[in-house]
C-alpha cells in the first residue's frame, strides 16, 4: 500500500482528532498573521505621522545653542555647504530628505521677517555626481509603503515648508509664509523687492502655527549672493528614519561632520521608537505563545494517534516496512495538516486584520502577501515539530509486544 493511500485513510478515519488539531493550527496562524498584519500597518502610520512633522535631525555649528528647535537656523554662525556633498555621498541609510538652510533677517515694510535660502530638491538631481549616489537613490520617505493605504508620496502643505521637500524653486522666485502673505498684502503672482533683488512669490503657504508663517524662501544659492556671504548655511535640516536614527545614524552623522554638531528630537523619536518596539514584542509574544500550543497540540494528538495506532504500526513493520516509511507517515500528516492550516490560517488572519484594523488601530489595513509564506512556514513547522518525538516514539515500537496487544 502506497504512503500516499496510508495517509489519507488516517485522516478519513480519525476526522475528530485531526479535525481538533487544524482546528488549532488554523486559529493559531489566523491570529499570528493578523497580529503581525495590524502592526505593519501601524507602525508605518506611526512613521508616516512622525515623518509629517518635519525634520527630526539638524546639523548645525558647535558654537550653536538650540533654545528652539524648529527656530535653530535663525543665528550668525555657519558651516560650509560642502558638508551637505558629504552626506548626500555618504552611504547613511535614513536619510529621506535634505535641507541645507541659510537663514537672515530682513526689514519690509517697516517690519522684520527672515529670508531662508533652500535647496530644491531639483538642485540635488541636477548634478550628476549626486545623482548616481545619492540620497535620491535611496528608499524615501520613513514608513511609505507602496500601495499602502494612507501613503501619499505628496507631502502635505501644511507640511511643505518644515520638511523643506520642495521640487524646483527658480533663482528669481519665493515662497512666502502665511504672516509675510498677511500683512505685506502679497500673493502668488506679486512681487517682492528683498535686499536690492526683484523676487517673484510663486505661492502663499498655509498657516503652520510656525515661525515659517514669517519667513520668506528663496533659492539658497540666490539668497548666498543677496547676502555676498559665499558657500556656506546655517543649518542642515534631515527627515530621518526613526528606525535609523535608533540604529545609530546620529552618531554616524556626528563621525562624518566631525566639524558639526548633529541634534534630535528625542522625545518624538524616542515615543515612535518605544511604540513600535513594544508592539514588535507583543507580536514576538504572540508568535511564542502560539508556536508553543500549537506544538503541544500536535504533539499530544500525535502521542495519542500513536498508542491508539500501535497494532496497526506493528503489523505494518511485521510485514516489513521499515522505519523510515513509519514516520513518513506520521511526518507526512503533519505536513498535510501544516499546510492547509497555513493557508487556512492566512486567509482568515488577513480577513481579520482588513475588518478589525480600522476598529482596534483606526488604521486602514490591506491584506500583505508576504505574510503567506511567513505563515506556511510557522504553520508547517510547527506541524512538523510537533509531530517528530511521537513519530520517532512509533519507529521505536517492536512489532511482536504490538501485536501480542489486545
Amino acid at each position: 500500500m502506497r504512503l500516499g493511500t496510508l495517509v489519507r485513510r488516517e485522516l478519513l478515519e480519525r476526522r475528530t482528532q485531526v479535525a481538533t488539531s487544524f482546528l488549532a493550527i488554523l486559529l493559531g496562524i489566523a491570529v499570528i498573521v493578523s497580529v503581525k498584519n495590524i502592526t505593519f500597518y501601524s507602525e508605518k502610520a506611526v512613521a508616516r505621522e512622525m515623518d509629517a512633522l518635519g525634520a527630526n535631525v539638524l546639523v548645525l555649528p558647535k558654537s550653536v545653542t538650540v533654545q528652539d528647535y524648529y527656530s535653530a537656523d535663525m543665528q550668525e554662525a555657519e558651516i560650509p555647504e560642502e558638508y551637505v556633498t558629504r552626506l548626500v555621498m555618504s552611504d547613511l541609510e535614513g536619510l529621506d530628505n535634505l535641507s541645507p538652510k541659510l537663514s537672515v533677517p530682513v526689514s519690509l515694510g517697516g517690519r522684520t521677517f527672515t529670508l531662508t535660502g533652500i535647496l530644491p530638491k531639483q538642485e540635488f538631481q541636477a548634478k550628476a555626481m549626486w545623482a548616481g549616489a545619492g540620497i535620491f537613490s535611496r528608499p524615501q520617505g520613513c514608513g511609505t509603503v507602496p500601495g499602502a493605504p494612507g501613503a501619499d508620496d505628496t507631502p502635505p502643505q501644511e507640511s511643505l515648508v518644515r520638511r523643506r521637500v520642495i521640487d524646483d524653486l527658480g533663482p528669481a522666485e519665493s515662497l512666502v509664509g502665511a504672516d509675510v502673505a498677511a500683512l505685506l498684502g502679497v500673493e502668488a503672482g506679486s512681487e517682492l523687492v528683498v535686499l536690492d533683488r526683484t523676487l517673484s512669490v510663486i505661492a502663499v503657504l498655509p498657516r503652520t502655527g510656525t515661525v515659517d508663517d514669517s519667513r520668506i524662501f528663496a533659492h539658497l544659492h540666490t539668497v548666498q549672493d543677496m547676502t555676498g556671504r559665499g558657500a556656506v548655511i546655517n543649518a542642515i535640516e534631515i527627515v530621518g528614519c526613526c528606525l535609523e536614527i535608533s540604529q545609530g545614524l546620529v552618531e554616524k552623522v556626528n563621525r562624518l561632520l566631525p566639524e558639526a554638531q548633529v541634534l534630535t528630537v528625542a522625545q518624538i523619536v524616542d515615543t515612535q521608537i518605544r511604540m513600535n518596539e513594544i508592539m514588535s514584542r507583543f507580536s514576538a509574544l504572540i508568535v511564542a505563545v502560539i508556536a508553543i500550543v500549537g506544538g503541544v497540540s500536535i504533539a499530544n494528538y500525535m502521542f495519542a494517534n500513536v498508542y491508539e495506532r500501535r497494532r496497526e504500526i506493528g503489523t505494518l513493520m511485521a510485514l516489513g516496512a521499515g522505519r523510515s516509511a513509519v514516520m513518513g507517515v506520521f511526518l507526512l500528516k503533519a505536513l498535510l495538516l501544516g499546510l492547509v492550516g497555513g493557508v487556512g490560517g492566512y486567509v482568515l488572519g488577513t480577513g481579520l486584520a482588513v475588518l478589525l484594523g480600522p476598529k482596534l488601530a483606526r488604521i486602514p489595513v490591506l491584506p500583505m502577501p508576504s505574510l503567506a509564506l511567513w505563515a506556511l512556514g510557522i504553520s508547517v513547522g510547527i506541524s512538523l515539530v510537533g509531530s517528530y518525538f511521537p513519530a520517532m516514539r512509533a519507529t521505536r515500537l517492536d512489532p511482536s509486544d504490538a501485536l501480542r496487544e489486545v
